[in-house]
C-alpha cells in the first residue's frame, strides 16, 4: 500500500505576504482559509450555493458549475455556460477573470460569501423569419 505523504510550507506572495501551502500525496491542496465562497442569485430571488472556489478559478469555471447545479424546476434554464452572464458589484464579469479578481476591496466581509447574480441570456441563432424572440420572465 502506498504511503500518504503530507508536507506543509510557506511562500511569499507578490505583495510579500506569507501564504501557507500544503501537499498531500503529491497534490497541492488549497488551505481552507484561501477558498472563496460564492453563491448565485437567480432571476426569481432564489439562491444556488454557496460553493467554495480557489481564487485562481475563472468566471468560465463558475458558469460551468452554475449550469450543472441549476435547479431542474425552473422554467428558464441555461443550456450551456455561454447562456449565463454573471454580475458582481454591478459589473458583468468576463470569462477570463478569476474569482480573486472579482472580490471587491470594500463592502464585503473578509470571510463572507460573495453573491453574484446569474442571468440567463440564451444565445439566439438566426431565424428564418427574421423575427424576435420574446421571453416572459414573470
Amino acid at each position: 500500500m502506498k504511503e500518504r505523504v503530507e508536507r506543509d510550507w510557506e511562500e511569499r506572495g507578490y505583495g510579500g505576504e506569507k501564504t501557507k501551502k500544503k501537499e498531500v500525496g503529491g497534490r497541492l491542496q488549497m488551505p481552507e482559509e484561501d477558498l472563496i465562497e460564492v453563491k448565485f442569485r437567480l432571476f426569481d430571488g432564489s439562491d444556488v450555493g454557496p460553493f467554495r472556489f480557489s481564487p485562481a478559478s475563472t468566471v468560465a469555471m463558475l458558469k460551468e458549475r452554475i449550469v450543472a447545479e441549476w435547479p431542474k424546476d425552473k422554467k428558464i434554464a441555461p443550456k450551456a455556460a455561454n447562456d449565463v452572464k454573471l454580475i458582481s458589484a454591478g459589473k458583468i464579469l468576463e470569462n477570463n477573470r478569476t474569482v480573486g479578481q472579482c472580490k471587491t476591496p470594500f463592502g464585503e466581509l473578509p470571510n463572507g460569501v460573495i453573491t453574484m447574480h446569474a442571468v440567463v441570456q440564451p444565445s439566439v441563432g438566426k431565424s428564418k423569419s427574421g423575427g424576435f424572440l420574446l421571453l416572459d420572465l414573470w
